[in-house]
């Protein structure tokens, strides 16, 4: 016998949600990539340092949020938490080597190369954070939060070495040309320090949210209230069934 009220056809918040995390995150690559916005970053390094980390931070995880259930069961056979984070982590490290940022900037065919990558790297990087349910192994919730803290440390170098070595690294903006009335090496600076203060934000923020709501009550006694007030009136395989869902 079925109990009324039980079956809730309506879909979740999430499912809702969707669509319009994944417009959003493919209009933000737009931006970055297709918008005559995106002609900026050959100008100021600044505008560089914004266009990687709009793409790693901002549109990889809105696409994520927009996947579809399919889509999270294929990435359940690739991806892994260690290979996503040294994924993420040797993209944002390798293409500010000067050697590597100078070929990027050479054509627009290396450049449209170097944005994709960081596109990539954000996405496999933020997989075990938005979909934490759909990582091969065992991955724990509670490992998120130093997940994201580790990612900051190699930011904050590189970020410190922008700002405080005193002299321009990368040869594309070394023109003494100056822009905005910045100098090549204000430019510089203020790159170093924008990467800094992003990447604590768009990185410690998320880690504080998870771990409050690991340590908050209601989510560690949600179990057996639901599962009395559920099991009424539900007998048989239904009941099992209910009893498996909630203990996972």
């Amino acid at each position: 016998m079925r109990s009324p009220g039980i079956r809730n056809d309506s879909p979740d918040p999430a499912s809702r949600c969707r669509p319009g995390a994944l417009v959003a995150g493919i209009f933000v690559v737009w931006v970055v990539i297709g918008s005559p916005l995106s002609t900026l970053d050959h100008a100021l390094l600044t505008f560089h340092m914004v266009q990687h980390l709009l793409l790693m931070t901002i549109a990889a995880p809105l696409i994520l949020l927009g996947t579809s259930p399919a889509v999270r069961r294929i990435g359940r056979s690739i991806a892994h938490p260690v290979s996503c984070w040294l994924a993420g982590t040797a993209v944002v490290v390798a293409w500010h080597v000067p050697a590597a940022h100078a070929l990027g900037m050479s054509s627009p065919g290396w450049h449209l190369v170097q944005q994709v990558t960081f596109l990539a790297g954000g996405l496999l990087f933020w997989w075990p954070i938005v979909n934490p349910g759909s990582i091969s192994g065992k991955w724990d919730r509670s490992f998120a939060p130093v997940y994201l803290f580790l990612a900051t440390l190699p930011c904050d170098a590189l970020s410190a070495f922008l700002a405080f070595c005193g002299r321009v690294v990368y040869p594309a903006h070394r023109s003494g040309h100056a822009h905005f009335g910045l100098s090549p090496l204000q430019d510089q600076e203020l790159a170093g320090a924008l990467m800094w203060f992003w990447v604590t934000i768009a990185y410690l923020i998320p880690a504080v949210v998870i771990t409050i709501r690991m340590l908050s009550p209601s989510s560690r006694r949600v179990g057996p209230p639901v599962r009395l007030q559920l099991q009424r009136g539900i007998d048989g395989p239904v009941r099992r069934r209910l009893d498996t869902d909630l203990e996972t």
